[in-house]
């Protein structure tokens, strides 16, 4: 089979949260520009859409939002960087998407701003780009079994079937996917969408009911990022990779 083109050459990257989590090093910055392996999280992502041959991103912000936009007027590489304001109100993941819709193509990549990953024998753009079906689906996720999750330790998110059809852990049992933060969105997704701030799992809840929220394995490792403590593991495997 053929490789495809790229669904989209533009991409969200989603930086406005106020990294609770990833304190104290996010009390005098935002998370996107805490350094793991020498260089801020954003431009491991940013670094990543470049070298896939993804041309733009829409990022958002809120938190320290001067700081990151000062950072990504610096950066001289791809991919070209518009802002998303969000600075009057925080939107989350769901609402931050519906504010910058009009910025973004149809379809379109959605990363957050914190994920580090190793690409299988493709990278993941292309991967996602590959299995996408307008027709069937209104976003495709990619996902990562417990294997090859680094500094992973929760119950899973989601269940995949033959199709790649996805629907959400069940109560008391764990699920064999991760969602890795990365995905490929439809403005399907984003119709009648509520205004102000939500999660993006409103949107997912609605594709699951339609049959129409599907996900991918991704084939290489993804870590997780969400804490101080999972920097030195993961700059670790980094080093080995």
């Amino acid at each position: 089979m053929s490789a495809k083109p790229l669904a989209s050459d533009t991409a969200m990257v989603l930086a406005a949260g106020l990294g609770k989590r990833m304190r104290p090093l996010t009390a005098a910055q935002p998370k996107p520009l805490v350094r793991v392996a020498g260089r801020p999280l954003i431009d491991h992502a940013l670094d990543r859409l470049g070298s896939a041959g993804v041309a733009h991103a829409v990022v958002n912000v809120h938190y320290f939002a001067d700081a990151l936009e000062g950072h990504l007027k610096a950066r001289k590489t791809a991919p070209k960087v518009v802002l998303s304001d969000e600075r009057d109100v925080l939107l989350e993941t769901g609402g931050g998407m519906v504010r910058a819709a009009s910025l973004l193509p149809d379809p379109f990549f959605c990363l957050n701003s914190d994920n580090i990953w190793l690409d299988g024998p493709s990278d993941v753009f292309a991967e996602l780009s590959q299995a996408w079906d307008p027709a069937r689906m209104d976003a495709l996720l990619l996902m990562v079994p417990h294997t090859r999750a680094c500094n992973y330790r929760g119950e899973g998110d989601f269940h995949l079937d033959p199709q790649g059809l996805a629907s959400r852990r069940r109560p008391g049992r764990v699920a064999p996917f991760i969602y890795t933060g990365i995905q490929l969105v439809s403005h399907r997704l984003l119709r009648d969408a509520p205004e102000g701030p939500f999660s993006t799992n409103l949107l997912w809840s609605r594709a699951i009911e339609e049959d129409r929220l599907y996900g991918i394995s991704h084939q290489g490792l993804w870590f997780e990022v969400g804490e101080p403590g999972a920097i030195r593991p993961t700059e670790e495997w980094l080093t080995r990779a």
